[in-house]
């Protein structure tokens, strides 16, 4: 049996990841903010998977008290812990010149807190057992400036610096780091944007990719996944 961790995973690309490794008979705990949701999305995943072994919890990981429940239940239900994918994150608009005050600051704990604190509590198992595979999903504003989301755009390159840099920790822990960088990805949040699913990626994609990557042999690390609309950038 193996096991897989996904944050935010109760909607778009974390509940498209989550799928995948339920299909690859992967026994998973998710998280997400919104208990209904999940609760849920749970509830399918139950029956349309066979003997589908998932444990969840409502919560926000942009809280060191969310971190701190999800960590012990995934410590006090699974013996190790071979894929984290930090997917939570938070998407605000706006200039930096005249947002909201405490904009940057909520992204921040989310999109790089979140992810940090929850790695942190769970590295003891991965190394411990000297294997595993953290993928954090980032964004293509974690490589270049985009008007009118600079917070975001901040937050996602200081998740990525956190993904750099973390791999060089781990090299000789035989745990691997995978930044997966994609464009606009379809989720409820392009409903009634006037913006066609054909445009942009299909969330099953990124997870397809995501497990691809899992099955590389133990000497061949995929670093940086860069995933685009074929059509380029909205």
């Amino acid at each position: 049996m193996k096991y897989a961790v996904i944050t935010g995973a109760s909607q778009g690309i974390g509940k498209a990841i989550a799928e995948r490794f339920l299909q690859e008979r992967y026994s998973v705990a998710v998280c997400a903010r919104e208990r209904d949701r999940m609760a849920r999305v749970v509830n399918e995943w139950r029956t349309h998977y066979e003997d589908a072994d998932i444990v969840w919890i409502n919560a926000d990981i942009s809280t060191e008290h969310g971190v701190t429940e999800f960590a012990k239940l995934i410590m006090s239900s699974f013996p190790q812990v071979d894929i984290l994918v930090n997917n939570a994150g938070l998407y605000r608009s706006g200039l930096l010149a005249d947002e909201p005050e405490h904009q940057l600051q909520q992204m921040l704990q989310t999109n790089l807190m979140g992810p940090y604190r929850l790695t942190r509590a769970l590295l003891p198992m991965m190394t411990g057992q000297e294997s595993g595979h953290i993928f954090n999903i980032c964004s293509i504003a974690s490589q270049k400036p985009i008007k009118g989301i600079g917070s975001y755009s901040i937050s996602k390159y200081a998740l990525l610096g956190f993904s750099d840099n973390l791999r060089e920790e781990l090299r000789d822990k035989n745990v691997k780091v995978t930044s997966v960088i994609p464009g606009a990805t379809w989720s409820a949040s392009w409903e009634g944007s006037g913006i066609s699913p054909e445009r942009i990626l299909d969330a099953a994609d990124i997870a397809k990719m995501i497990f691809v990557t899992t099955t590389l042999s133990n000497q061949a690390a995929a670093e940086t996944i860069v995933m685009r609309p074929v059509k380029g950038d909205l």
